[in-house]
C-alpha cells in the first residue's frame, strides 16, 4: 500500500507565497512521475505542475509563478507557489504514478486547502 501525505496549505494574502510538500510512503519500487492538481468548488480537477524524469510541466496559468521539485531519495515532491491570486484558491492534491511490475498505478493524496484572500 502506498500513501501520499500533503502538507503546507493554508491562508495567504494575494501576492503571497506558499510551499506545499508531498511525501510518499509504503511499498514503493519506482515513482515514475509526481505532480500537483487542484480542484476549486464547482470546477474540475486540473493539473498545476508535474515532474517526470526531471522534466517539469506547467499549464500557462501558473507558468512563472509555480515551481515543482522532487527529492527522489526521499520520495517527496514540493510545489513552490509565488504571486498567488484569489483564483488559485482550491484544494491541492498530490499525485504520483508508480511503476509496479509492468503496470503504472496512480495514487492521490487527501488534499490540502489553499486559500488566497485579503
Amino acid at each position: 500500500q502506498v500513501q501520499l501525505v500533503e502538507s503546507g496549505g493554508g491562508l495567504v494574502q494575494p501576492g503571497g507565497s506558499l510551499n506545499l510538500s508531498c511525501a510518499a510512503s509504503g511499498s514503493i519500487f519506482h515513482i515514475y512521475s509526481m505532480g500537483w492538481y487542484r480542484q476549486a468548488p464547482g470546477k474540475q480537477r486540473e493539473l498545476v505542475a508535474s515532474i517526470t524524469n526531471g522534466k517539469e510541466n506547467y499549464p500557462d496559468f501558473v507558468k512563472g509563478r509555480f515551481s515543482i521539485s522532487r527529492n527522489n531519495a526521499m520520495n517527496t515532491a514540493y510545489l513552490q507557489m509565488n504571486s498567488l491570486k484569489s483564483e488559485d484558491t482550491a484544494v491541492y492534491y498530490c499525485h504520483a504514478e508508480l511503476q509496479e511490475g509492468r503496470r503504472y498505478i496512480d495514487y492521490w493524496g487527501q488534499g490540502t486547502q489553499v486559500t488566497v484572500s485579503a
